[in-house]
């Protein structure tokens, strides 16, 4: 059919799989396994269905712009709220990367910078890892139209130390590079400090991990007020009204339990040491894990084949039939409890 000449044509992102049935084990898509915090839940009982007949304020004028703000004892003004990082990041690309010389990330990253390159046509370089799955900051000092990477990566799970994040973003002072830390609360160091140095760097999180909040659909970006009035333009030529009101409200009243989210990411880490050293038990190889998940290969057995027995067994992990990575699996860190079960069922596949 003629008509399809003119289709913009890409291959699409691969969500993990959201299973319908129930009394299943998920750890396949990396969401908490702890609700959000107990004001969450007293807000949306709160809620008042009669302003949802009119448009939402604009993000950065909210109550959730200013307790992220001071959360994070930045302004407003240096503060862009999206619908989850996905939306934050795919802005970012529209916005910040158009130039006709390649933007750089990682081989072995995540999965929806590619298909956001290629919807908006944008040339980009996959940069390898090394044998240890690590980011070589030398690997990122040529010329190129700008840079993204996650850290801590996924879906390795590795981190890369402050300095060696600092150095990228000295190297590329006339393009933006952006740090995704959707994984940061988990063990990790946040680029948040560097943005006062740096006019060029963009740092993204999301309440879709740490805060127990995917299915709200909240992620930001900090950096100086220039960036983010560049990144509002663009919003505002797209899509004034992305987020909504019962998003905003919750929000803010996430980010306002400070101590329930520190025992939660505690929580969340502890399980996962714990789970490293079963795993290392049990065979399992994998490089030290700051998110919250663990991404880890069999001595012998394929991953393919534990993939297909734990999922027989109403436990989901996530695996790729990709290259580099097609014999490991990622698993997502859950209950105790939830982990003990997946401990019985490896046990038996692998012991």
């Amino acid at each position: 059919m003629k008509w399809e000449e003119n289709v913009r044509r890409v291959v699409p992102y691969t969500p993990g799989e959201q299973p319908k049935k129930t009394g299943i084990i998920k750890l396949n898509t990396n969401e908490s396994p702890y609700p959000p915090a107990p004001g969450v839940a007293k807000a949306a009982a709160a809620l008042d269905a009669e302003k949802f007949r009119l448009y939402p304020e604009f993000p950065e004028q909210t109550e959730l712009a200013r307790a992220l703000a001071a959360r994070y004892r930045i302004g407003t003004d240096q503060l862009f709220i999206g619908v989850g990082s996905d939306d934050v990041l795919s802005m970012a690309f529209l916005t910040f990367f158009h130039s006709d010389s390649p933007i750089l990330f990682p081989d072995i990253t995540y999965s929806f910078y590619d298909v956001w390159a290629d919807v908006y046509r944008i040339p980009y370089d996959r940069i390898a890892l090394d044998a240890d799955f690590q980011i070589c900051p030398a690997d990122y000092k040529k010329p190129n139209g700008g840079v993204i990477f996650p850290n801590p990566n996924a879906p390795t799970g590795v981190r890369m130390p402050l300095e060696q994040v600092e150095e990228i973003v000295e190297a590329n002072r006339d393009v933006v590079v952006i740090v995704d830390e959707a994984y940061i609360d988990f063990g990790g160091t946040s680029a948040l400090p560097l943005i006062d140095k740096y006019d060029n760097l963009l740092v993204v999180q999301t309440f879709s991990k740490s805060r127990a909040m995917a299915g709200i659909r909240i992620g930001y970006a900090m950096g100086q007020p220039k960036l983010i009035r560049y990144l509002n333009d663009v919003k505002y030529s797209v899509n004034s009204y992305t987020m909504n009101t019962a998003a905003l409200e919750l929000g803010a009243a996430a980010v306002q339990d400070e101590a329930y989210f520190e025992m939660c990411c505690k929580k969340i880490m502890d399980t996962r040491a714990a789970a490293e050293k079963w795993l290392s038990e049990l065979g399992f190889v994998f490089e030290k894990s700051s998110a919250n998940f663990i991404f880890a290969s069999h001595k012998t057995i394929p991953a393919q084949e534990i993939f297909e027995r734990l999922r027989e067994n109403d436990i989901y992990v996530r695996w790729w039939n990709k290259e580099r990575i097609n014999n490991y699996l990622r698993i997502t860190i859950g209950t105790d409890e939830q982990m003990e079960a997946l401990y019985r069922a490896l046990n038996e596949i692998c012991g």
